[in-house]
């Protein structure tokens, strides 16, 4: 018998308990066939390519359970804005970028912290800076944003007829000339009304950013991701979202496995039978392995660093306590609709009261009828502010919490300023919902607040240290075992493919990544700085070919 492929003299760890170690493994029609504990093959079974792992460490490939993929690629044609700490060198960016551009072009940037800039981009200073193009400025939670007059204009805000999205705020300053004047921020889903003068974007635009960002996710170990969000909504980029998936992969562009969160505004009433759904009746699990459905995607809330996620009490910092995504009402309609359609939900839900909300709508959608044989595995999308309480329930209920572990480095000394020392032990908890018997998916949020690589994120789980090197909830922590299953077994398992992918074990897909030191044994440290020295998805090389003496299209035979 000829196998396509054997990796051998390797460290790996298959995260199956039945067999955790092995030193080489065999591929054959992109599935694991073997994990042996030496470099030979059976007697009879040959290999048409021998690969010297030369004694590096191997892995299941790295999953990242929430992230947003066309988003991502399109951010690496904007200016970038994350580590200003001037707002003049915001200005400095949006002129230099906008000389570049002709009259009336729009001026996009991303990443900027109005925390660190002690301020956000002021209107006018942007008409200046811009040439009086409209210049769009996202936040680095992507729940806010700045813009220039030529936006307010275009969109209907200063002359009154914008039709502000229900849960979106217009900024407005009192002690403005005239009263009440719009500073240019828009909050949460007022944010559409700057997004929808460029959307839909094109489809093959879109395909040719999914294909920028899935190469970049390769280059780090990235073999699946979850889209949270596509569709509608200030999240999606085009209704025909999809399409331009369908379109990158045609083109052998989808350099990861992907499933596809439809914003829940996309969903709609099902003629003749319950609740709510697609078109055509698509419900989640419609795909394969490299291109699939997932569950529907719903905003309670907004961001910590935006101080928009919805809190008890006010934050430490601000007069106010956040707010809701919509009326609590239409939320808990909007789940418990979907539910009945057979839809798994994923609920953004950051602030302590979004989280309670969000758990409500999810016990009233236990007692509906549900329509289909596995039962759903539904989501708290970052769960950023959860006490005890909450954390009983969301265990009662078997909800899945799907944090962002990274964001406690980029963004925790903002995050405990905001929700104060008392509060602060609270955030983004991992090993309280591990001992609760729940599930910890790995996930990054990218292009939000994190760079989304996740080595660094597993860094982050075991520290748990910001920035400023405080340690926010110590008792927190997790081993780098368990930081490594986050990333691979347990984001598979929310993803209900954990019979298929997520561990190194035979029948498995052999999605795999060959790396420079072994992420269990290295000091946290340095874990972030290990290199990917190669990345296969399905036996195939998306990146580090050569390094492997595969060909440059990554074909195995």
């Amino acid at each position: 018998m000829d196998i396509d492929l054997l990796l051998r003299d390797a460290n790996v760890r298959t995260l199956d308990d039945a067999r955790p170690r092995g030193r080489a493994v065999a591929v054959h029609h992109g599935r694991i066939l073997a994990v042996l504990d030496g470099d030979e093959l059976p007697a009879g079974v040959r290999a048409r390519r021998v690969v010297d792992a030369g004694g590096a460490t191997v892995v299941p490939g790295f999953d990242d359970a929430h992230q947003h993929t066309a988003w991502f690629g399109q951010s690496l044609a904007e200016i970038p804005l994350g580590g200003l700490t001037d707002l003049d060198a915001v200005y400095d960016a949006v002129a230099t970028r906008a000389a570049q551009l002709p009259d009336g072009a729009f001026v996009v940037g991303s990443g900027y912290d109005d925390v660190a800039l002690g301020g956000s981009p002021d209107r006018r200073a942007l008409d200046r800076a811009g040439g009086g193009r409209p210049v769009w400025l996202k936040h680095r939670s992507a729940h806010v944003c700045a813009v220039s007059t030529a936006v307010l204009e275009r969109a209907g805000v200063l002359d009154g007829t914008a039709d502000v999205p229900s849960g979106g705020v217009v900024v407005r300053d009192p002690a403005g000339d005239p009263a009440g004047d719009p500073t240019g921020v828009l909050l949460e889903a007022a944010q559409a009304l700057a997004g929808d003068l460029l959307r839909p974007y094109a489809v093959e635009d879109l395909a040719d950013a999914i294909r920028d960002a899935t190469a970049v996710f390769a280059r780090q170990g990235i073999t699946h991701v979850t889209e949270a969000g596509i569709g509608g909504g200030w999240i999606g980029r085009s209704p025909r979202e999809l399409a331009a998936y369908q379109l990158a992969r045609e083109r052998g562009d989808l350099a990861v496995r992907v499933d596809l969160m439809p914003e829940a505004s996309v969903l709609r009433d099902t003629d003749g039978g319950p609740g709510r759904g697609l078109d055509l009746g698509l419900r989640p699990g419609l795909g394969d392995l490299d291109l699939r459905i997932g569950p529907m995607k719903i905003f309670f809330d907004g961001a910590l660093s935006a101080r928009t996620a919805a809190m008890r009490e006010p934050y430490a910092d601000r007069d106010h306590a956040g707010y809701l995504g919509d009326e609590p009402e239409v939320l808990h309609a909007a789940v418990v609709d979907a539910v009945r359609g057979g839809w798994t939900v994923a609920a953004h839900a950051i602030g302590d009261r979004a989280v309670d909300a969000a758990l409500d709508a999810f016990a009233a959608a236990a007692e509906q009828p549900w329509p289909r044989v596995r039962p759903p595995r539904h989501r708290l999308e970052h769960a950023g502010v959860v006490d005890d309480d909450a954390l009983a329930r969301m265990a009662a209920l078997g909800v899945t919490p799907v944090p962002q572990a990274r964001f406690l480095h980029e963004i925790g000394d903002s995050m405990a300023a905001a929700v104060g020392d008392d509060r602060a032990d609270l955030l983004y908890r991992h090993a309280s919902f591990l001992r609760a018997g729940l599930r910890v998916p790995a996930s990054s949020d990218r292009p939000c607040v994190a760079d989304g690589h996740p080595l660094r994120g597993m860094a982050s789980m075991i520290q748990r240290r910001s920035a400023a090197g405080r340690v926010l909830g110590a008792d927190e922590a997790v081993d780098a075992q368990t930081a490594l299953r986050s990333y691979t077994l347990d984001a598979a398992w929310v993803a209900g493919a954990e019979d298929v992918r997520g561990r190194l074990t035979p029948g498995y897909v052999a999605d795999l990544v060959v790396l420079g030191d072994d992420p269990i044994r290295i000091d946290p440290d340095r874990l972030g700085d290990i290199e990917v020295v190669a990345t296969l998805r399905g036996g195939r090389a998306t990146h580090g070919a050569v390094v492997l003496g595969l060909p440059p299209d990554g074909d195995t035979p």
